[in-house]
């Protein structure tokens, strides 16, 4: 099927449905000039004193780091704070916002990205699962506690070496903290702050058990599933349609819309024909 056919099938089906669910990897946040991480190349691309180091992303997003070294566990994730600090989220967050309101849908979002970029595009809180956690939460290393925390740390950072030259503390015991991320090979994270947006959608679900549903993914792919196999999930549902955007991974098979593209491509493809 062309392409513009596959726009035109996602908007009818955006148009029909009476509650919208936005599902989001990291691909989602490359129109923003986020980088691309996929395979070691691409992270490495991003941060060269890592391949130097003979460190990949998964080295990186490692709670290891914070117990051995704070200041290089704080490293990785506080130019990764700054940098999402500093990123503007692109159209297409607004565009998602502007169809539920024309067509009056409901919507949630779930998403693996911990960058924040759907609150700062003006996503309300309580509609918004974020699965792995939030680079904008702290909580205590040990944990001490299982309190969570905005996070409100400057931390600057030496690109050349990748150490924070400010490492956040635990404000109950002082110990380092560190953020409320599920990273690989974690036993300590918190996931208290992320099971109240689950049950949140949980509910969501529930009220729209009886309703059409679209989902529209964005930049999920194969390397971490989490995303796409949620999204499928609730494809199985009645009445449920997946359109997924996604430039080299966007198969999907059950009658769903795959888009080979990118998200605001994919997104400005579809608009023409709402």
């Amino acid at each position: 099927m062309p392409l513009s056919d596959r726009f035109e099938k996602a908007a009818e089906s955006i148009r029909n449905a009476q509650a919208v669910i936005v599902t989001s990897g990291a691909g989602m946040g490359v129109d923003s000039g986020l980088p691309d991480f996929r395979g070691n190349q691409g992270f490495w691309n991003a941060y060269p004193m890592y391949e130097r180091l003979g460190i990949n992303f998964i080295g990186a997003a490692n709670p290891a780091n914070f117990e051995g070294d704070p200041s290089f566990g704080w490293g990785f994730y506080g130019h990764r704070t700054n940098l999402y600090r500093e990123t503007e989220p692109h159209r297409g967050f607004q565009m998602l916002q502007d169809w539920a309101a024309e067509f009056n849908q409901d919507s949630f979002v779930v998403t693996s990205n911990v960058d924040g970029q759907f609150q700062k595009a003006g996503y309300r809180e309580d509609q918004i699962l974020e699965v792995h956690g939030s680079i904008n939460h702290l909580q205590c290393l040990s944990p001490c506690c299982h309190d969570i925390w905005s996070n409100d740390e400057t931390v600057p950072v030496d690109f050349e070496t990748m150490r924070a030259l400010n490492v956040p503390q635990c404000r109950h015991c002082n110990r380092p903290a560190r953020p409320n991320i599920l990273m690989f090979g974690d036993y300590s994270w918190l996931s208290d702050r992320t099971h109240g947006q689950e049950m949140r959608f949980d509910s969501f679900l529930a009220q729209h058990q009886h309703e059409s549903i679209v989902v529209v993914e964005m930049g999920a792919g194969t390397a971490i599933p989490t995303i796409r196999y949620m999204s499928e999930r609730i494809g199985q549902r009645h009445d449920a349609t997946v359109i997924r955007i996604n430039p080299r991974e966007a198969h999907i098979s059950g009658g769903h819309i795959s888009l080979p593209c990118g998200t605001v491509e994919g997104l400005d493809g579809i608009d023409i024909f709402l």
